[in-house]
């Protein structure tokens, strides 16, 4: 689980990338899954924008492999009014950007590379922060019990033989 500080530093890089590329219109952070982590997106809905980045994932994960070019590491799309580029981020995300036609290609690889691979260390070692929690918490002792001494209790037991 990530925390919440390391949810705003991700929005913090996603702001901060837009100012970078003035020509990029949305920026968004999500997980492998379409699950959104963080976005900038304005006039896109970031869950359909996450999912519909999880979709093209899968089948551009499949073309890599089946062409033999090695694990993915970007897709960009030319639509008619501008692009969409996705980075893998880390282990289990990827930062996908949303840019006008009249953006420097170049520069939109360049930024949004370094804030991918910037991105994915931090979810990367939030993620692994998160998995090794419960490995401390079991393997820390729990406290070693007390145990009190009781006192005997002096009761007279009364039988049929007394009188």
């Amino acid at each position: 689980m990530v925390s919440e500080d390391d949810l705003r530093t991700v929005l913090e890089e996603l702001h901060r990338l837009r100012t970078r590329v003035p020509q990029l219109t949305g920026a968004l952070a999500a997980g492998v899954d379409g699950l959104v982590v963080a976005h900038d997106t304005p006039d896109v809905d970031p869950d359909g924008l996450a999912a519909l980045t999880a979709a093209a994932l899968g089948v551009s994960v499949r073309v890599a492999d089946a062409t033999g070019n090695g694990g993915l590491r970007e897709l960009l799309v030319r639509g008619e009014r501008g692009y969409v580029a996705t980075y893998a981020a880390g282990r289990s995300a990827v930062l996908t950007l949303l840019a006008q036609d009249r953006v420097n290609v170049g520069r939109l690889h360049l930024e949004g590379r370094r804030s991918g691979a910037l991105i994915g260390e931090l979810l990367d070692a939030a993620e692994a922060a998160a998995q090794a929690a419960p490995a401390r918490r079991s393997a820390t002792p729990a406290p070693a019990r007390t145990r009190t001494t009781r006192t005997p209790r002096t009761t007279t037991a009364r039988t049929t033989t007394d009188s």
